[in-house]
């Protein structure tokens, strides 16, 4: 069985029962997705390998350090295999599978009940997000502005500046299973996840060390880390371990140079389209059949859709530190698509 994702496929090999994990498969793809429209005309080559090695390489790095994932290895040819055992690159990550256990939406609210009665096994519905600075345009600034959080919620004395890096990383979390996810603070993310205070403590400080790991990494290959998402989920015997994929510029805001690493250099192109003033104009008329009212998106020109893909590919090649892609050096990819951008 295989479940489709926006940008990476599932394949399951064993499903998960009760407080036994299942066996599955991540496929990497080059779909990529802005503006939640879903797969967007062109595909990034070689973008799938790059995310699959990436998130590999800190999966094992963590290992080292003594956390708790779901990473089981890379397949190539048939085989289980370490990054540094590969031949070439591969886009197939084998991980165990844990429940995902959805709140039932009624009169009007989710309920979470379900979270208080089952004890292990489950993803925990929660995405968990550190951030090293605030760009301009962060939820940050728009939460505080009407109220429903404070600077002090996380520590800060003021509100910093747009863009500043702060004097230590903050911690925010959202839902995760809604249909439309949103921020909440953390005493209602350990209520509606069933979280003793322990387990809160826990999942923070491996944020915490998960943040401090890939800003160190990143740094060979000149990156900033200005923030990123972690999930996780509990296995069989209650412990918690790490789920999904973590430290790849799709799950997190790589910069170099104030220039994006990631999928947001195609989304700085596009907004710069009329599809993107119908995108906006469509959604303020109708949050749930916009897409009905907008023509497909134009592709993005050969050259920048070239370069993005080079962009993934020097990343891997430069924060893994072995050379799986033949591509130009990061710092004269990003270069060129200052031009776009």
């Amino acid at each position: 069985m295989i479940d489709m994702g926006s940008v990476k496929d599932l394949r399951v090999l064993e499903k998960p029962e009760g407080n036994k994990s299942g066996i599955g498969e991540f496929i990497f793809s080059d779909r990529y997705s802005v503006f939640d429209w879903g797969e967007m005309p062109d595909h990034i080559k070689h973008k799938g390998e790059a995310l699959c090695l990436m998130g590999a390489y800190f999966f094992e790095r963590l290992e080292e350090k003594g956390i708790k994932t779901h990473y089981m290895g890379l397949v190539e040819d048939g085989k289980i295999k370490r990054i540094d055992e590969l031949e070439r690159a591969s886009n197939i990550m084998r991980v165990k599978l844990l429940r995902v256990l959805k709140p039932e939406f009624k009169e009007g609210k989710y309920d979470y009940s379900i979270y208080k009665k089952e004890r292990a096994n489950f993803l925990i519905p929660l995405e968990v997000i550190y951030r090293n600075s605030l760009p301009p345009g962060s939820s940050i600034f728009r939460r505080v502005k009407e109220g429903s959080i404070t600077p002090q919620d996380f520590g800060m004395e003021r509100m910093p500046e747009p863009g500043e890096k702060l004097s230590r990383p903050i911690l925010d979390v959202s839902t995760k299973l809604e249909v439309t996810d949103r921020y909440i603070k953390w005493e209602e993310a350990k209520n509606i996840a069933g979280l003793d205070d322990e387990e809160v403590n826990e999942i923070k400080d491996t944020t915490l060390l998960i943040d401090n790991l890939i800003t160190e990494e990143v740094k060979r290959a000149g990156l900033v880390n200005e923030d990123g998402k972690v999930e996780y989920g509990f296995d069989g015997e209650r412990q918690i371990m790490l789920v999904d994929v973590l430290g790849t510029p799709d799950e997190c805001r790589f910069t170099l140079d104030g220039i994006p690493v990631s999928k947001e250099a195609a989304r700085i192109f596009y907004r710069k389209t009329e599809w993107y003033e119908e995108v906006k104009e469509a959604k303020s008329k109708n949050r749930e059949r916009w897409k009905e009212m907008v023509s497909p998106p134009p592709p993005l020109p050969p050259r920048l859709a070239e370069l993005i893909s080079m962009m993934y590919q020097a990343t891997c090649n430069e924060v893994v530190g072995i050379k799986f892609f033949d591509t130009s050096p990061l710092h004269e990819i990003i270069r060129e698509i200052k031009e776009f951008v």
